[in-house]
This record gives structure tokens, sequence and C-alpha cells, in this order.
């Protein structure tokens, strides 16, 4: 008999946002929901309800008007809010005290912190600066910034302003930069001059001379300086941020409302195959799913502390930033999470008093890899929920986080996207957390699973994720997109009227998702569809591997199944471990999960926030071209996957 890893105390489920959320709505409504599965369905059959309660008891800030939702009928087209006001800064920036807002430390090198008061100070400088500069709704501010407290700054003083948010992390080159920021041609650039990562101090200022060349819309550039205080700006029409600063008294912050759809943030594709989509959001929207993500899914209270290990990006920055919507204290943290050691994000976490841990499926599986028990090591007193995304959680790594990090934790793999800012299935901090499961659907979504037909799916039956009724963080649209069309074909074209994620998932019995990978990766030998992470989570438990990627290889009218491997340092790939692995994965899957080739490889190509890039290596052994290598994070990889003599018989 299965029992769950995880449930929450009395105490907890006493003290839940969700426990009150969900009194409150027994009382207003006259009902009895006696579980989440309740709740969830109500919030469902009555989305105007559920959408204008959680506006009401998250107190946001401003007008909702008299109507929740029109042509509700519609997907996409449906007007949430449609007389609303508000402003999504002024959400953000609801405290003025001299408690913490935000931590922030740049690996070993910085420490800073802000409080609200702080905080508040430099967002009414700097929205000061941006109005000079001709910011109004609709404008463009672009960052080029590491995760740090200028980054949170500029966003929050562009949206008070009403005017539209983008950023990349220091790492994009040239080509990247301009295929995301050349596109919406921002009025005013904000960018570092530097940054650290594993231990090295990187210089941006020549690649920001070639950027601000091939920018003609930016008509100021604000340089923050990170690595050093006075960087050179010989050739840059540039003005350093404390000095941007300086021009201007601290004065009340002004907020500017605007419509419930207004944009709020352009956010781009990884753009792993051609340049990268522009992903327009809106304030009203982004803010109402981050408040029911935080509060009601992830129970996140006031003065807790909420960190995310990201960069800015990555759709997680944005997730994490809306924090300060719930009085939460962000912890920012930029550069390697191994550097100096394993140890370093669980450091930070330990003397931070950290609430929340936010990182990818990636690095639990690196410290499991790397045998680090953090539970040994540190005081994690204060953590109370961990957070995954970024590709699926394999069971063994549920295991890995009870064994070595705490057991009272609620451990949360979440699911969405850059396409909706938000979650598809996260976690309840009032449902049991079950071995390889994803503990729900998030309230108000209505998420089921569709064979390739477009009919719904029983639990355990393996399709596609879709999302048939509209919720308010839909883009508003693409930008450059003027009659629709990239937008509808995006999500709509597969299912007339319905989201199709392109997720390969199931649902479980309790109600919770399991992901297998993204649909477009999915292996077909002899026409059964095979998830790639039911390979991966077989090959991460074989010691000798670091990590792995499996393509699909065209072979004689058919599909095989071919797995990269990187193996620890100084080991060699040879016939006994290639055994190992193919026995690993029969006996735990199918023969036909068994890959017909397994090669070694010395490095994983990946996308910037860590994912894995299966479609750019399956057109390199093809032979076909990848078209844009600047979203990769080591684009130099792709090379050791051209004309492998081992895929040539």
């Amino acid at each position: 008999m299965r029992h769950p890893l995880w449930s929450p105390s009395p105490e907890r489920l006493a003290r839940a946002h969700l426990t009150a959320f969900t009194q409150r709505i027994e009382q207003r409504y006259g009902l009895t929901l006696p579980d989440y599965a309740a709740l969830h369905r109500w919030s469902l059959q009555q989305p105007t309800a559920f959408w204008r309660e959680l506006w009401d008891s998250s107190g946001v800030i401003g007008d909702p008007g008299q109507t929740v939702l029109r042509d509700a009928e519609l997907m996409p087209g449906a007007q949430w809010f449609p007389e609303a006001q508000l402003n999504f800064a002024e959400n953000l920036l609801r405290r003025d005290d001299d408690r913490t807002a935000l931590v922030f430390r740049g690996e070993n090198k910085v420490t800073r912190r802000l409080s609200w008061r702080e905080l508040h100070a430099q967002v009414s400088q700097l929205q000061q600066v941006l109005a000079a500069a001709g910011i109004g709704p609709g404008d463009r501010v672009a960052a080029f910034m590491p995760n740090s407290p200028e980054t949170v700054i500029a966003l929050l003083a562009t949206a008070s302003l009403g005017g539209i948010f983008s950023s990349c992390s220091p790492d994009f080159g040239v080509r990247g930069i301009l295929d995301r920021f050349g596109q919406i041609e921002p009025k005013v650039l904000i960018a570092t001059e530097g940054y650290y990562y594993n231990g090295k101090t990187l210089d941006c200022l020549a690649k920001l001379r070639e950027v601000l060349a091939a920018l003609p819309s930016v008509q100021r550039c604000i340089i923050v300086p990170y690595t050093r205080t006075q960087p050179p700006l010989a050739q840059l029409n540039a003005t350093l941020w404390p000095d941007a600063l300086a021009e201007h008294p601290v004065k009340p912050v002004q907020y500017q409302r605007q419509p419930f759809n207004h944009p709020l943030y352009i956010m781009f594709s990884s753009g792993t195959t051609g340049v990268p989509k522009c992903i327009v959001h809106g304030a009203g929207g982004t803010l109402l799913q981050h408040l029911k993500e935080h509060r009601l899914h992830t129970d996140l209270h006031p003065d807790e502390r909420l960190f995310y290990f990201t960069t800015c990006g990555w759709m997680m920055w944005n997730w994490l930033v809306t924090g300060l919507a719930s009085e939460a204290t962000l912890l920012l943290y930029d550069g390697a999470p191994f550097y100096p050691s394993g140890n370093a994000l669980f450091d930070y976490a330990e003397q931070e008093a950290m609430t929340v841990f936010g990182t990818s499926a990636k690095y639990i599986d690196a410290l499991a890899k790397a045998k680090l028990s953090p539970r040994q090591t540190h005081d994690l007193a204060a953590l109370k929920a961990l957070l995954s995304t970024g590709s699926p959680l394999a069971p063994e790594s549920f295991d890995y986080v009870y064994e070595h990090l705490k057991p009272d934790l609620q451990l949360s793999s979440i699911s969405g996207g850059t396409d909706i800012v938000s979650c598809f299935a996260l976690g309840c901090p009032t449902l049991p957390v079950w071995r390889g499961e994803l503990q729900c659907c998030g309230l108000g979504m209505a998420v089921e699973v569709w064979d390739d037909a477009g009919h719904p799916l029983p639990a355990g039956e393996k399709g596609e994720l879709v999302c048939v009724q509209p919720f308010p963080s839909m883009p508003v649209g693409f930008w450059n997109d003027p009659d629709g069309q990239k937008y509808q074909n995006a999500y709509f074209a597969r299912f007339p009227g319905v989201w199709c994620h392109g997720d390969y998932v199931a649902l479980t019995e309790q109600d919770g998702l399991v992901i297998y990978g993204r649909s477009d990766a999915m292996l077909n030998p002899g026409g059964v569809r095979i998830g790639t992470a039911e390979i991966y989570r077989q090959v991460e438990q074989i010691d000798a591997v670091l990590e792995s990627l499996v393509i699909g290889q065209e072979w004689r009218n058919d599909v095989r199944v071919v797995l990269f491997v990187r193996l620890r340092d100084g080991l060699t790939l040879d016939q006994a471990l290639i055994d190992q692995i193919k026995h690993q994965i029969r006996a735990h899957t199918t023969p036909r999960h068994v890959p017909a080739k397994v090669v070694q490889v010395s490095d994983i190509p990946r996308t910037k926030s860590g994912k894995l890039v299966e479609l750019a290596v399956r057109d390199v052994v093809h032979g076909r071209g990848v078209k844009n290598q600047e979203a990769l994070a080591n684009p130099e990889a792709l090379a050791l996957y051209h004309n492998l003599p081992e895929l040539q018989s």
C-alpha cells in the first residue's frame, strides 16, 4: 500500500491561507467544501466568483469594476475584469517600513540588503529618471542584468509609470540580446558592467557597446556598477546608476493605474528553434495568478523569506518578484549554485532563515550526485517548502529530498511556463505529497489530459496537457503580431478553442499530475510514444552518469532511441556500463524504452535556464541547422553531436 511522503500537520492546516480561503467561500456561498478537490471544482464551475474572491481576499489595490469576465466562451478572447484599474508596482510596494524587503548575494563577493523604505526611495528616484527619459504607458524598458536589487527596482519603477519591462541575464551574447531587445525597441536600457560566475569576474562593457550600436531606439542607458564601483564608460553614452538616481530627490512613488490587461512584461520563448517569440503579459493577470500561487498554493506569509534560484532571463524571476505583493522578503542570488562549494545555497538558507527554497530538478539531482546531505550540515529549521521546476522531478529525487534535506517539508514540483508566466500544476499546503507527483492542478485552471483525437483521458493514461477554460494570465498577445495569428498558432492550432501546452502528462488517482516531457521531444520507436523523462529517471540512478539526453534518430524507415551520457570525470563508457544502463531501463520501463545506441559525450547542451534541448541535438544529428544557438548556455556543445561515427551504423 502506498503512503504519502509528507502530510501537513494540524497546525499547518489551521494556519494555511488556503484553509482560511476555503472557509471564506463556504460562509459566503453556503457551501461545504470538504477538501481541495471540492474547492478546485468550485473554482472551475464559478470562475467569476472565484477570481473576484481571490482579488478581495488578497487585498488587491485598485478598482475591480463590476464585471469579472466578459466573453467567457472565447478562448482566446475572454476579457477578465474589463473595467478594472490597477498598478502592478503599487501592489508590490504596499509596505513602507524598516523591515527587510530584499537580500542579495552575488556568489561570495557581494552581500546587500534593502528595507522596504530604502526600496521605495530608489524606486521613487528611478521613476523620475525614467519619466524624464519619456517613459510612459506602453514604452519599453529593457534590463541586461543579474538577479540583483537594481533589476527589481527597474521593474517596479517601469511598472509604476505603466511602462513595459523586459529582461535578460548578462550571460547572453550580443546576438541573443539583439534577438530579444531588437524586436521590442526599448527606449531605456539598464545594464550591468560585469558579473560573477563560478568565481570568475566577467566583463560586459564590450558587448554592451555592440548592443547599443545596434539598438537605435535606446535614448538613455544606465550602467549598474557590480564588479567595480567606477567602470570605464569610454565610447558609451551612459550614466552610472548612483549618478542617475542622484539627479532626483526621494519623494512618494506615483502610480499610474491602467486597465487590467495593460502590458506589464514582454517575455521571450527559449528561441532554440528560431528568433524568440515575444510574449506580452498583462499586469492584472500576472498579479492575480501569482497572488494565488504564492498565498494559496505556497502558503507564503508576510515577512517569510522567499528564494528562487533563477536568472532574470527565466520566468521564475518574474514569479519571485511578485512575492513582494504578499509582503515577503525576497532572497536574491546571482552566480553559480555550486560556488565555492555545493553548500553555497544552503549556507544562504541557514543564515537568512529561508522559508521557501525554489530551484530546478537538475539542481536537486546534482546535489544527490554530489552526495550532499544538507540536513546533516545545516540548520534548516525555518524551511517549510521546497519548489522544483524546469524539468520533471524524478521520484528518486523526492526520496533524496526527504532523506537528505528535511523530512517535514512540503515538496512541490511545479509546472507551467513563460507562456502563462505561472503554473498549471503545483503544490498545495493542505494536501499530502506523493512520490513522483505534482500535488494538484491550480485553482481556476481547467486542466485535462487529451488523446490525439481531442478526447479526455482518465487517470493513469498519458496524453496532451490542455486547459479548456480561459484564465487571467493567458498572454495579452505576441509583440508584432497584429492579427494574432502567431499567438493562435502557438497554443490553439491543434485543438481550436482549447489551450494546448505541449506537455506529455498523466493525471493520477490523487488528482495530481505526472509529467513525462515535452510533446515535441517525444520518442516514437515503432509508433509507440515514450516520454523522455521516463528514460532520464532510470539513467540518473546510475552513479557513473552525471547527466543524459535522449533523442529519436530516424533510422531505416523507423525511429531508434539514442541516449547520450556525460560520465563522472575519468570514466569511459564501456560495454559493461552500456549493459548496466540498458538493464536499468529495461527492468523498470519496457523493452521499447531501451536505447539502440548509448554514446558518451563530454557536455550536454542546455538553455540558459538549464533545460535540455533535445530538439536542437536531434537537428544536429540529422544534419539540420540549429537556427538560434545564442539561446543556449553552452552552444559549443552542439558540435559534439555532429557526424558521430557511433550513429552511422
